[in-house]
């Protein structure tokens, strides 16, 4: 039997919102129809009637579960350098507690209507979550490496956990320019292109980033020495992070997370290398760092596929892409509808899911939530109810 669910708008996000229509689906979440108001009327129907609006299953593409039991250990505004420095002397714990975490975190993505996510693994124990759980999971399993001697033994681990995670969907990622030597680069392009599997990558999240690569100067010297690593082989490339690493990876699908200080330059020399692109937004986690955000205004300017994320609940108070959205549009007052595309059908299309996800379309099954919204689009809460 059809259920109609109905609110003062309905967002397909592929078409025009639909004012005081409704949209029928089928016991499986199937979308069967949407109607106009006027449709609603000549049908002899029971109609659940809200007030709101309506959209798509909400999609986050970049999470970090396995550290969802350091909800907050770190204090904010440390700056990349001290966070990261704090995830590698804080992040172990009790494995039953941390199995815990996992499992409310994922819980409380799910009431926070996201029907997907693509999540950073540095080993298998969210296998057990994932394969429970009622959210669809793209594990990208970070390779982590920067001495060139390494490389293939890095590779030989990663691939033991991806093997790990099967039958679950999973690729292997680099974790971020300054962990990744080139000849790592290269061999997790070669794994990418074996398998026609995307890639995830942290890119650009502080000035030291690009500092480093430009003239081997600013704080991952500290960090480094922090590690115990030897990085004297290195020579500084003198160009941004971005367009030292980008080429190593070709043509390859690719999630850019985070690009905090990513420029025009930068913008325009990704474009330029890669067709196969997406730029992965985390407001909230930026601000939870560095206390500063990324110039989206430039990324919408360069038509670049923008998708959104959290981050881990070590960088966040919430995993919760409408609190991202939200997040957005006060402080860089960007238009509701584009914000929805950005936390929908982009980051279905990245994760290949978009054939059932990602817009409220005849025979997908993309779940309902229910938002509130102010008469102008504004977002007026972050709360979800989750209707489908």
């Amino acid at each position: 039997m059809l259920r109609y669910f109905s609110a003062d708008w309905i967002f397909p996000v592929a078409s025009a919102p639909v004012k005081d229509g409704a949209v029928a689906v089928r016991p499986d979440g199937e979308i069967f129809a949407i109607l106009t108001e006027e449709e609603i009327a000549k049908l002899d129907v029971d109609v659940i009637k809200y007030k709101g609006a309506i959209v798509p299953g909400f999609i986050n593409t970049h999470c970090h579960l396995e550290l969802s039991h350091m909800l907050g250990q770190i204090p904010e505004h440390t700056g990349l350098v001290e966070f990261v420095r704090s995830i590698i002397t804080n992040r172990q714990a009790d494995g039953e507690q941390i199995l815990e975490a996992m499992y409310n975190a994922d819980q409380k993505m799910f009431e926070n209507g996201i029907v997907a996510v693509g999540d950073i693994s540095n080993q298998v124990s969210s296998k057990t979550v994932k394969q429970n759980s009622k959210i669809h999971y793209h594990t990208f399993i970070e390779a982590l490496g920067f001495n060139p001697e390494s490389a293939a033994s890095i590779m030989d681990h990663v691939k033991g956990i991806k093997e790990d995670f099967e039958p679950l969907p999973a690729s292997i990622v680099p974790h971020a320019p300054y962990t990744v030597s080139p000849e790592l680069f290269e061999l997790i392009r070669d794994q990418a292109e074996k398998g026609n599997n995307f890639m995830s990558v942290h890119n650009q999240e502080t000035d030291h980033e690009n500092a480093f690569f430009e003239s081997k100067t600013g704080g991952f010297l500290d960090l480094y020495k922090f590690l115990g690593l030897d990085i004297s082989f290195f020579e500084p490339t003198h160009k941004s992070s971005l367009q030292s690493w980008l080429p190593y990876i070709k043509e390859q699908k690719t999630l850019l997370v985070h690009n905090t200080v990513s420029n025009k330059a930068d913008v325009e020399f990704a474009k330029a290398h890669n067709q196969h692109l997406y730029w992965c937004l985390c407001p909230q986690a930026n601000l939870y760092i560095e206390n500063t955000l990324p110039n989206v205004d430039l990324l919408i300017d360069e038509k670049v596929k923008i998708t959104l994320g959290t981050d881990s609940l070590a960088s966040n108070h919430q995993l919760n892409i409408l609190a991202e959205m939200k997040t957005l549009q006060e402080h860089k007052k960007i238009a509701f509808e584009k914000l929805l595309q950005w936390s929908t059908i982009n980051g279905a299309e990245f994760l290949a899911l978009n054939q059932q996800l990602g817009t409220i379309e005849i025979g997908k099954k993309p779940g309902l939530n229910l938002i509130q919204l102010s008469e102008d689009f504004i977002i007026v809460s972050d709360q979800v109810v989750k209707l489908f």
